[in-house]
């Protein structure tokens, strides 16, 4: 049993120590995670209106949309409003891994589901300098954790203006780390992973409002909008403490992705233009004798393993790589 006098910070302190974590997100436990959560509602409770007005407003300066919706949920079910609330016409899908995969049955979804989608195309990610005519929508994932790929957004933002589409983006292993994403016309993501926050809250940023009538309460984006239904609360309180001081977070995140490519380089299979920050894909198998450590399992058939940089969050710009002690190549 813990001993249920522990401060915060020796608490959180001794949940890390216990458990290291090289997975996707959520990050290592943060004390602000803990001092951010507090009785709330989401009617009538001025305290709580004011913790979300910040957070909020933080996540648009941070993406530089205009309009931003929280909802309950994963970034999954933002992706699939997103896709039934924004998409029409001709469809792109960038391809890149498993992730951009959920984006072609997103898109193939939508268009069994409503007539605003036409068509759904698919191309490789290193072949879109080969599309020619014309789209309405290029939809992709940022950064591919299911291979440690991140896509240059430039290159889709030049692409889209190429084929005169808008740009559709999975944000979730992308914000809060990668740059650029007012870049996107519409992103989604979750509160895990680069925001440092707890799980349970997911985001639609964008500009341009939507006219596709989606025929479901839950997956119309309006509903959120206008907070019809319980919101994320606790994880946008989580949050709250957490992006006032998102700079010393991220820091422990570049640094640790640093040490890592320096101590593996050998076994890098990503050239430095498309490595993500979130994580790193090894030729390589890394496998750990501590008990403590919990590797990611990609959802991949590249093989080798990805190795995410999420679990010394905790010490902000203390953080030196050390967690990644306790790993080794395959013997």
């Amino acid at each position: 049993m813990r001993d249920k006098s522990l401060s915060i910070d020796n608490f959180v302190a001794q949940q890390n120590e216990e458990k290291l974590l090289f997975t996707a997100g959520p990050a290592s436990l943060l004390p602000e995670n803990l001092v951010g959560l507090r009785p709330c509602f989401g009617r009538g409770d001025e305290d709580y209106s004011a913790v979300e007005a910040r957070v909020m407003s933080a996540l648009q300066k941070m993406s530089g949309h205009s309009f931003l919706v929280r909802l309950q949920g994963s970034a999954s079910l933002a992706l699939e409003i997103m896709a039934l609330n924004f998409l029409y016409g001709r469809v792109l899908v960038v391809q890149s891994g498993y992730y951009s995969d959920r984006l072609t049955y997103l898109g193939k979804s939508a268009q069994r589901t409503l007539e605003a989608v036409r068509e759904v195309h698919c191309v490789d990610w290193d072949m879109l300098d080969t599309v020619s005519g014309s789209f309405d929508w290029i939809v992709s994932c940022y950064t591919e954790t299911s291979c440690g790929i991140k896509i240059p957004i430039e290159m889709l933002r030049s692409t889209a203006d190429r084929l005169g589409a808008k740009l559709m983006l999975d944000a979730t292993a992308s914000i809060g780390l990668e740059d650029r994403h007012d870049l996107a016309d519409i992103i989604a993501y979750s509160s895990c992973k680069g925001l440092f926050g707890l799980t349970g809250a997911a985001f639609i940023a964008y500009n341009d409002i939507p006219t596709i009538e989606v025929n479901s309460f839950y997956l119309d984006i309006a509903n959120h909008k206008n907070r019809k239904m319980t919101g994320p609360y606790h994880a946008i309180a989580s949050l709250d403490e957490v992006l006032q001081n998102h700079d010393e977070f991220r820091y422990a995140v570049v640094e640790n992705k640093r040490v890592f490519q320096e101590r593996f380089t050998r076994h890098l299979t990503v050239p430095s233009k498309y490595q993500p920050l979130l994580c790193t894909h090894l030729s390589c198998t890394v496998e750990t004798a501590d008990p403590r450590v919990v590797l990611y399992s990609p959802r991949s058939t590249k093989g080798g393993s990805v190795i995410c940089h999420l679990g010394e969050v905790h010490l902000k710009r203390a953080s030196k790589g050390t967690i990644q002690n306790v790993l080794q190549v395959e013997s």
